[in-house]
């Protein structure tokens, strides 16, 4: 059964040596329910606004089997919001998704798949700098990259909610098949 694991927002922003000059990308697990509406996870913000955030970009999901291989490979525990997720999910492949599919989240929130996540130099900052030289690309190869979504209707989640999902139409396009490595 799909399932969400955590929902996480900003714990601080943090000094970043990119053009904003801070991060929002340092994210925890919240406790009990969290409303989410069209701009995202209540609490939660986006320190790049241009490249995150918005209508399309309201939350970002990650599957907690991702982040189990990127903990084999990494040699540490990641723990939800570790990749700047506000969702972290399990039980069904995130990066299977296709462009459209609708997730249900408890009774009553819907989200849609909307695009990939195009990984960046904060987040491979983010993953230890000098320590991770190439992660951009690494972690693009692996194509484990969880999708974009906007909220369709609002309303509160919490970990252990069960996830639903509407398959979107007939030929939309697969997660992956959307995604472009950025350069």
């Amino acid at each position: 059964m799909p399932q969400l694991v955590a929902v996480c927002a900003v714990r601080q922003l943090r000094p970043d040596a990119g053009s904003v000059g801070v991060t929002a990308i340092d994210k925890i697990a919240v406790d009990g329910p969290v409303r989410i509406g069209a701009y995202g996870a209540y609490g939660d913000v986006q320190a790049d606004r241009k490249h995150h955030g918005g209508l399309d970009k309201a939350l970002y999901a990650y599957a907690e089997e991702d982040a189990d291989y990127w903990a084999a490979q990494l040699g540490r525990e990641l723990a939800p919001g570790w990749f700047g997720e506000n969702l972290r999910v399990r039980g069904f492949d995130v990066n299977a998704a296709r462009i459209g599919d609708r997730w249900r989240i408890g009774d009553r929130a819907e989200v849609e798949v909307t695009m990939p996540r195009t990984p960046c130099q904060t987040f491979a900052r983010w993953v230890g700098g000098d320590d991770e030289r190439g992660w951009v690309k690494r972690f693009s190869s692996a194509r484990r990259l969880g999708p974009y979504l906007r909220v369709v209707t609002a309303g509160r989640i919490q970990a252990g909610d069960e996830i639903v999902v509407t398959p979107a139409p007939d030929g939309a396009p697969g997660l992956l098949d959307a995604y472009r490595d950025p350069e």
